[in-house]
């Protein structure tokens, strides 16, 4: 057996830094002509970040990317794809009002003699390059007409097209049917026999384990695993993503907030087969006053998407939503507030804090109809509630005045859940509620999590670490690929049955 071939396409010491973070930090990957590549890791372990490099978004601030045997620096993304490396989006990046043909062709559209675009040459050849993914439809049709899962395809298509040497693909079946996803691997083995590397990036097990050869586990913007994926069992590769080996994760003797609740209390919250198309699938939980309910699972698996559903930020397709009995209007996030349901959102910069208004405004803002009549504001009432609520959560600003963009990320967190709390809510729901925040300020916040369990509202947590997450919930329900496949109470919330669960193939729950 002769010698492996070199990488067409790797980086070396890659290291790229933004600023208050470090998101590569000395990065060695390769991939081979032929090699199925998947590219893991959980929320901000460096997988975007590592593409955009490789695709010449951003520029590495050390380190040498190598591309065919040389050394180079990719100015744009246009030039990238130029050499030979396309990446097909989790979002479709395509021209939704441009025809089918003209985005499979866009800017290398075929010309005629005297050098206009060949429109007949351009739907013949994309009718066959559709027909060889087993998409067959109208290419002059207008892209946004088709189903997202056959946009999907045609993004596939155009990829394929250009020639490629390497092609990236960003959770690519995140919106495709079954039979879909079944073309899609049956496209990568293709690729595969025809040289050409693929770089694949998913949450999903199973697909790894079908279609790749090899894995590169990132963690915290470092390589923490690269080698053949058929040498590396599932429990081990989730411990590699989560970063807990199975004797740290044991859990015995952990010392779990119980609010009080008992079996025999009813729930305040019933959640009851919540279904998104390609998102969630007959999700159901169920959370009793005082109770700390988390969610497990890896990035992915449907844990912010079950919050939102319940919180009226996210349609379902089906399912229902009750509160103390009363059923909530779905999809309608007025309606889920008036119910007593508050989310705390992952992103607290993006979707939460308003980062040009003081504290006190940040505070008032969820709660200002209910402090007005006739348009006039109770200004008196909305001091005290915030002066309460900075006292209640020791939020440290210089006063309820300051800008919240300019308090530390656990005092902006703190803000936004006194937010919500303002709104006397019964069900809270945290998505990541320590993410970004100092050790001290996250010791604070889950402190505020028992003491309000303690108080008998009903929460949800939704963390990423794995500790935050047995020590603070009673119960655990897990999800996987956006179904729950399992629920862990009393003595089996612990890491070792967490990481198992998460880990087991589809069916295999126990």
């Amino acid at each position: 057996m002769g010698a492996p071939e070199p990488p067409v396409l790797s980086v070396t010491g890659l290291t790229k830094t933004f600023p208050g973070a470090r998101a590569l930090d000395g990065v060695d990957f390769a991939v081979r002509p032929g090699e199925v590549h998947a590219l893991i890791g959980e929320n901000g372990a460096g997988k975007s970040t590592l593409i955009k490099v490789l695709t010449g978004v951003h520029r590495p601030d050390e380190g040498e990317l190598t591309y065919r045997g040389e050394a180079v620096s990719f100015a744009t993304p246009l030039a990238a794809q130029h050499a030979g490396i396309s990446t097909i989006y989790q979002e479709v990046n395509l021209v939704p009002l441009l025809s089918v043909a003209r985005n499979l062709f866009l800017g290398r559209e075929p010309r005629n003699r005297i050098g206009l675009i060949d429109f007949r040459r351009m739907h013949r050849e994309a009718d066959e390059a559709l027909r060889s993914l087993g998409v067959r439809t109208d290419v002059r049709r207008p892209l946004r007409s088709l189903g997202v899962g056959t946009q999907q395809m045609v993004a596939l298509a155009r990829a394929v097209s250009v020639d490629a040497r390497v092609v990236i693909m960003d959770e690519p079946t995140s919106s495709l049917e079954p039979a879909e996803v079944r073309t899609l691997f049956g496209v990568i083995r293709m690729l595969r026999e025809r040289g050409i590397a693929v770089i694949y990036v998913s949450h999903r097990l199973e697909e790894l384990y079908e279609v790749c050869d090899t894995v590169t586990v990132l963690r915290d913007g470092k390589v923490v695993h690269s080698g053949p994926i058929a040498e590396l069992d599932r429990l081990r590769l989730v411990s590699l993503m989560l970063g807990r080996e199975m004797g740290e994760v044991r859990s015995e003797g952990l010392t779990k907030f119980t609010g009080g609740h008992a079996d025999d209390v009813e729930p305040v919250l019933r959640a009851e087969e919540l279904t998104v198309r390609h998102v969630l699938s007959d999700v159901s939980v169920a959370i009793r006053p005082g109770e700390v309910v988390g969610l497990g699972g890896l990035l992915g698996s449907g844990r912010s998407e079950t919050a939102k559903a319940i919180a009226g930020a996210l349609a379902p397709d089906a399912g229902r939503v009750r509160v103390g009995g009363g059923a909530v209007r779905t999809g309608s996030t007025p309606a889920a507030i008036r119910a007593g349901i508050s989310l705390l959102p992952e992103d607290r910069k993006a979707e939460g804090i308003v980062p040009g208004l003081s504290v006190r405004e940040n505070i008032a803002l969820a709660a200002l109809p209910g402090l007005s009549r006739f348009g006039l504001v109770d200004e008196k009432r909305i001091d005290s509630i915030v002066e309460t609520f900075m006292a209640r959560l020791r939020i440290k600003a210089a006063s309820p005045h300051q800008k919240v963009g300019e308090l530390s990320g656990g005092n902006q967190q703190k803000v936004l859940l006194a937010r919500w709390l303002a709104m006397r809510p019964k069900v809270l729901l945290l998505d990541e509620p320590t993410r970004g925040i100092d050790v001290g300020a996250k010791a604070e916040v889950q402190k505020l999590i028992d003491e309000l369990a303690g108080d008998g509202l009903a929460v949800l947590l939704i963390s990423s670490d794995m500790e935050e997450l047995i020590e603070g919930s009673d119960r655990v329900v897990v999800l996987r690929d956006g179904a729950v496949v399992a629920e862990l109470s009393g003595d089996a919330v612990t890491g070792e049955q967490l990481l198992r669960a998460i880990a087991a193939k589809g069916g295999d729950h126990d």
